[in-house]
């Protein structure tokens, strides 16, 4: 009994003791490592860390499938072969180039797409901006072409507005390869220019729209050079201060189509893609339509050669029907 309440105050003791001994330390913030791009899988993974699983299988490789539908033909010894192509023939390989672009992804459905709703999926509003935009820019930038750049289009095609229902098609599936490709890159700039100051950031971005851009331009021009039916006053010009005029598309589209969905937690729908594709467009046509105005054409162009297309109501000496 004496010894009782010795032995109650060394068993508190160790008691005591054993919490301090089991007690949690203190977690130390642990900053992240950015990713390694260099790495084995580095650069896919830093795409993904933007949540663009959907936009690189959903709508990256598609549109590469259709870009090069469009583009390999040419460059394999079937040019005579196009050349002899009827008005419906050219419809369908607008749309044997086209159509992957929006069949893949609705058969083969992605991980992430398969939680969402169709109109809420990256590929459907990357589709739609695109669509919109390439739409305008067929059937009215395709005018300043005429009347600016001195091109024509002379192979049999249905048309609207002038324009073959072909060209609409195929532009869809280039302008929605470039843009993808347009994101990917611009994302992994920021990335490498994210420590340094604000606005050496903003001109840095700034300069790598206006190469990629030109650069875009310049390919496609180059790579439509052996079509037989697209034909310009001047192709020198063409290709260097035309490309220039055509840059002028992406300048404008590359930033803002990368915004579509950029920012976690704000999620567009596809009104605000919709408005956000006109408000592009609208910018375009009104940098095209001053560069008409105070710089004109890039080549004289003589009454016989204005491509025999009737432009819009806003150029001189031209009629608006269809």
């Amino acid at each position: 009994m004496l010894d009782t309440p010795s032995k109650t105050l060394k068993s508190e003791f160790r008691r005591k003791a054993s919490l301090r001994h089991t007690k949690q330390a203190p977690q130390t913030r642990i900053t992240p490592k950015r990713p390694d791009l260099h790495g084995r899988g580095g650069f896919f993974e830093f795409v993904v860390s933007y949540e663009s699983e959907q936009e690189m299988g959903r709508v990256v490789f598609p549109s590469l499938y259709s870009f090069l539908a469009h583009f390999v033909p040419r460059d394999c010894g079937s040019v005579q072969a196009i050349r002899n192509f009827t008005e419906l023939e050219y419809l369908l390989l607008g749309l044997v180039s086209t159509v992957p672009s929006f069949l893949i992804p609705m058969l083969f459905v992605g991980e992430v797409d398969r939680s969402l709703c169709w109109k809420d999926r990256y590929w459907v509003k990357a589709s739609l901006w695109i669509v919109i935009f390439s739409y305008v820019g067929n059937y009215f930038w395709t005018h300043y072409f005429f009347t600016v750049l001195g091109a024509s289009y002379t192979f049999p095609s249905w048309k609207m507005n002038n324009v073959p229902h072909t060209t609409f098609l195929l532009t869809h599936v280039c302008f929605l390869f470039y843009h993808m490709s347009s994101n990917i890159t611009l994302r992994r700039l920021r990335h490498f220019i994210a420590d340094l100051p604000e606005k050496i950031q903003w001109f840095t971005e700034a300069a790598w729209i206006l190469a990629l851009a030109y650069f875009i331009a310049y390919l496609e021009t180059i790579a439509i050079s052996n079509f037989p039916y697209y034909e310009f006053v001047d192709r020198a010009s063409m290709y260097k201060v035309g490309s220039l005029f055509y840059a002028i598309y992406f300048i404008v589209s590359f930033p803002m189509f990368l915004r579509i969905d950029e920012k976690p937690g704000n999620t567009w729908d596809l009104p605000r893609v919709a408005v956000d594709a006109l408000g592009a467009a609208m910018l375009v046509t009104i940098i095209l339509d001053l560069w008409r105005i105070f710089l004109g054409p890039i080549v004289p162009i003589p009454e016989s050669n204005q491509c025999l297309q009737p432009g819009l109501p806003w150029f001189p000496g031209h009629g608006s029907n269809a």
